[in-house]
């Protein structure tokens, strides 16, 4: 079983994000943990690290048959605690869409809701070792919470983040944050280049990393 932790306290979003990683995970089941504590949107570096705590608490006891955990939430709150604590493999969101966005070598960017949070997401980029060609990111405009509630609206910003970005010369575009996987999975067919679900990218990337383990261990 795939554990996917929602570092934020809303479990609608757990739901929305479970159910894409489950369309994603054949022959795997994904389950779902919302945070206990902490704020309904990720936006704010305070709110980051309130993930990050949430996370903490989360991973102190695990499901039985826990074979691998995800964070999920863009700036990958509790993923280096989890690293730490945890003799499974982890992902996070963020990091996975990263990793697929600068694949080849390309140019690409963010599209994305929290302004406030981009010097984390850049700090996580540098992280996870694929800066060199990453271009920034396109905000859309108002509060992030109050565009969470209006799905059409959300949808219509984001896009226009990603054809800034595209103008810019990204060659692939994520979409940045976990509360926006319904819109990203509305989005992606509708431009040429490749537009990075988080979700989907973390299914992937902790795939890998399951069939790694168990090459590891002769299984």
């Amino acid at each position: 079983m795939i554990l996917l932790l929602n570092p934020n306290i809303s479990a609608s979003v757990t739901r929305d994000m479970v159910a894409i990683a489950q369309d994603c995970a054949p022959g795997l089941t994904v389950q779902g943990m919302t945070a206990p504590f902490g704020a309904p949107i990720i936006s704010t570096p305070n709110a980051l690290q309130q993930g990050a705590e949430a996370v903490a608490a989360m991973i102190r006891d695990l499901p039985l048959g826990t074979r691998a955990a995800i964070s999920a939430a863009f700036g990958d709150p509790g993923l280096d605690a989890m690293r730490a604590a945890l003799d499974i493999p982890v992902a996070g969101i963020g990091e996975a869409s990263f990793l697929e966005a600068a694949q080849d070598d390309r140019p690409w960017a963010i599209a994305t809701t929290t302004p406030a949070l981009e010097d984390a997401i850049a700090a996580r980029v540098t992280a996870t070792g694929v800066a060199r060609n990453y271009l920034g990111c396109r905000m859309t405009p108002g509060d992030p919470l109050a565009l969470s509630f209006q799905p059409q609206a959300l949808q219509d910003a984001l896009a226009q983040a990603i054809e800034r970005a595209v103008a810019d010369g990204a060659e692939a575009v994520v979409i940045g944050g976990g509360p926006l996987a319904m819109a990203a999975r509305a989005l992606a067919p509708q431009f040429a280049v490749p537009i990075i679900e988080p979700i989907p990218a973390a299914i992937r990337l902790i795939r890998q990393r399951l069939d790694q383990a168990a090459a590891g261990s002769g299984a």
